[in-house]
């Protein structure tokens, strides 16, 4: 039976076109108590009347009024009640030092056109970059989650470099960390107001993915073992990597960075979720 005191969790959101031509809402939300996800509808009258600061991932919202299919996994949402309000990221003054920290850690390469490619990339992009977040739903999903997600992957390639038994160049290894995932910038589009993240169609019609982009700059520059890694950083074809970790005879760098950029993307969905629940940069 459907509870109008139950607490959800907003997932993920997003608006499509019916083939009436009007539009259509798809929300997802996730009980607070359970963790059961509840697939939601809204039509175009009821978009209308709801701000979309609502629909913010992490929000804490109540269904006031709705209907439900027979298993209650399913329903059509008339109205919502705002509850607790989820930040939308990084605020102006964590962005800036954010970027400041990660453009820091060029000068760690000591390879000079490396260095002096990420310096110009960087600067060109720089409004982009700090804005940016790192994925729609799975992790760092936020204004400048991007930044946080690169940090966080070469902090980790830094201190596991040192364990390593094999040796692998360490100017080409913090590189790929700070470039694996430069496509995003592109890629996705996030709404600075309410927070909400969506794929930037124009980048969807040139482009495969993140990947491609990043593997696409990096060839086109000569950096030739970066390109490498970054096709294969997400580790499986069907997850998005242009090179099949599970092929013979790769180079162990190429395993690397997707251990860094996998350990950082599970850290990043647990601070997301203490973000959410208010443990954590508080509102």
């Amino acid at each position: 039976m459907f509870d109008t005191e139950t607490v959800y969790e907003v997932v993920v959101f997003s608006i499509g076109d019916t083939k009436a031509g009007t539009k259509m809402g798809k929300l997802q939300l996730k009980d607070t108590k359970n963790d059961a996800i509840l697939n939601c509808i809204l039509w175009e009258e009821t978009l209308n009347r709801l701000d979309n600061k609502l629909f913010r991932p992490g929000n804490l919202v109540r269904i006031v009024t709705a209907s439900f299919n027979e298993k209650f996994n399913n329903c059509l949402v008339s109205s919502l009640e705002l509850i607790k309000e989820a930040k939308t990221g990084l605020d102006e003054n964590e962005r800036e030092e954010t970027y400041k920290k990660l453009v820091s850690y060029f000068d760690k390469i000591k390879d000079e056109k490396i260095k002096d490619f990420l310096n110009k990339f960087f600067e060109e992009h720089k409004e982009k970059i700090k804005i940016s977040p790192a994925a729609k739903v799975m992790h760092h999903n936020y204004i400048g989650g991007l930044m946080v997600h690169t940090i966080e992957c070469v902090d980790f390639a830094e201190k596991n470099l040192e364990l390593f038994t094999l040796k692998l160049s360490r100017d080409i290894v913090l590189a790929a960390c700070i470039l694996h995932d430069i496509g995003k910038i592109f890629e996705y589009t996030v709404n600075m107001e309410t927070g909400l993240i969506d794929y930037d169609e124009n980048f969807r019609n040139e482009w495969i993915s993140h990947s491609q982009y990043g593997f696409s700059v990096c060839m086109m520059h000569g950096f030739k073992r970066i390109a490498k890694m970054i096709a294969a950083h997400h580790g499986r074809e069907e997850w998005g990597a242009i090179i099949d970790l599970d092929g013979k005879d790769l180079e162990p760098e190429l395993y690397f960075l997707h251990f860094m950029d996998n350990l950082s993307a599970k850290f990043g969905r647990i601070n997301v979720a203490m973000i959410e629940r208010g443990l954590h940069w508080q509102n």
